[in-house]
């Protein structure tokens, strides 16, 4: 299996199936690295190269000798997010097949714990880009923030909020960069 194969595979373990395999996600989303070792067929170089390579920076080891996914889960587990101001703009990418959905009804966490925002464009594009061509919505993050919203940012700089209702988007349209990326 290729380093990027497995580094999908990972995040399914880590993020979205951890007892399929005998894993228990502690507090934080910390799993042994021994333990998913044994239960994964990963080796510790496998491990150390997807977590220092990886370009979403979706991986973190603590002083332990553990691992986790940093944010993403759609498995219950608390990972005590401190709360954090945010900037006053944040931005949505997705698929502009899911545009029409999401100007109904906002934007929804889904099947994970939190909604994804990005700080800048070109992030929120490349996520966009993963569903086709991007779509980018605007969020206005200092009146969400001062109307009562709370928002976490996680180790690798992604945006979480619970969600965002449509009255908080400031604008949204085709990404303008998409085709430079």
């Amino acid at each position: 299996m290729s380093l990027k194969n497995k580094s999908k595979f990972l995040s399914y373990v880590l993020r979205h199936k951890p007892d399929e395999f005998g894993l228990t996600l502690a507090e934080g989303g910390w799993v042994s690295v021994d333990a998913l070792m044994k239960a994964c067929d990963f080796t510790k170089e496998e491990l150390d190269e997807i977590v220092a390579t990886d370009s979403k920076g979706r991986y973190s080891y603590d002083s332990n000798g553990n691992i986790r996914a940093n944010q993403g889960h759609s498995t219950d587990v608390e990972m005590n997010f401190k709360e954090s101001v945010p900037p006053d703009v944040l931005h949505h990418g997705t698929g502009v097949k899911n545009r029409i959905a999401i100007l109904d009804g906002g934007l929804k966490k889904m099947n994970r714990q939190y909604v994804h925002l990005s700080s800048d464009l070109e992030t929120a594009t490349k996520v966009g880009y993963r569903h086709g061509k991007p779509y980018i919505f605007d969020i206005d993050s200092k009146k969400m923030y001062e109307d009562g919203f709370k928002f976490y940012k996680s180790d690798n700089g992604v945006w979480l909020t619970d969600h965002v209702d449509t009255q908080y988007f400031i604008r949204h349209y085709y990404s303008s960069i998409w085709n430079t990326l």
